[in-house]
C-alpha cells in the first residue's frame, strides 16, 4: 500500500479541509451571483452597446440604426469587436473584483 493513504486525519486537516470546502462553496455563489450580474459597454459614440454577464456571457448587442445607413461594413466590424472586447475587459474586471477576495484566502 501507498505511504501516506489510510493515514488518520489530525485536527489541523481536518480544519484546514472544512475551511477549503466552505471557500469551494464561496467561490461557487460568488460565479452564481456574477452569472446573474452583467456590464455593459460601448464604442462609436455609442452606436454600438455590448452587454455581458460576469461570467463572459454576451447577453445583447444594440446598433444604432442611425449607424447602419451609411452602411460601412468594415467601420462596422471594427466597432463591435471594439465594443465586445471592452465588454469582456470589464466582466473580467468584475470577476476579479467578486473572486479576488476568495483566492485571496487560499492557504498555500
Amino acid at each position: 500500500m501507498a505511504k501516506g493513504f489510510n493515514r488518520p486525519t489530525t485536527g489541523s486537516q481536518s480544519g484546514m479541509m472544512q475551511q477549503i470546502q466552505r471557500m469551494q462553496q464561496q467561490l461557487a455563489e460568488a460565479q452564481e451571483r456574477l452569472a446573474e450580474e452583467s456590464v455593459t459597454a460601448t464604442a462609436g459614440g455609442g452606436a454600438i452597446k455590448v452587454s455581458m454577464t460576469g461570467n463572459q456571457r454576451c447577453t445583447a448587442i444594440e446598433i444604432d440604426p442611425e449607424l447602419l445607413k451609411d452602411a460601412d461594413t468594415d467601420m462596422l466590424q471594427d466597432l463591435i469587436l471594439t465594443a465586445v472586447n471592452l465588454a469582456l475587459d470589464k466582466s473580467r474586471e468584475l470577476q476579479a473584483e467578486r473572486l479576488g477576495p476568495l483566492a485571496g484566502g487560499l492557504p498555500f
